[in-house]
């Protein structure tokens, strides 16, 4: 029965206990659902391990930015913190586990292009040892595309 304005009539409650459990119980599942990916979605995915790495500047990386192993992502970032006595940046990376990086191995911020987005492009060493969860890479850089525009302007005169 629908009730018209102006009709006298109500609309019937059919509603039962059960129905209202099984709303509930939807509900429940999708904000379920929806936590496990806004988790999954912030931090890399949830196989890998930890890696650290100290840079003097992070121009563009952001949580979720690409690292990258021969061109191939191979994990990303998940929290970038600053130093406040050292004012260096702490980079943390979530790297997948078939990946196992020597710790000898460099990191550089890179971009794909000039005006590209950026990524972390790891490029690995040939020590034996390797990077264990929580570990950290050594050899940094923190050379990007204004970097070397300003090193190409030097050098040709342009700047003094």
């Amino acid at each position: 029965m629908t009730a018209f304005p102006g009709s006298a009539k109500a609309l019937p409650q059919s509603g039962t206990m059960a129905e209202t459990l099984i709303g509930a119980a939807v509900v429940a599942a999708a904000l379920a659902l929806l936590g496990f990916f806004y988790v999954f979605g912030h931090s890399g995915g949830g196989a890998g391990y930890d890696v650290t790495a100290r840079l003097a500047k992070v121009d563009g990386l952001g949580s979720g930015t690409e690292v990258r192993l021969a061109g191939i992502k191979i994990g990303s970032v998940t929290s970038l913190d600053l130093d406040p006595r050292t004012y260096l940046v702490t980079v943390h990376m979530r790297i997948q586990n078939t990946i196992k990086l020597p710790t000898d191995s460099s990191l550089l911020i890179n971009s794909a292009g000039l005006l590209g987005t950026p990524y972390l492009s790891i490029t690995p060493g040939g020590d034996d040892t390797m990077i264990v969860a929580g570990g950290a890479i050594q050899n940094t850089q923190s050379l990007n595309a204004n970097d070397i525009m300003s090193l190409v302007n030097r050098f040709t005169g342009g700047g003094q």
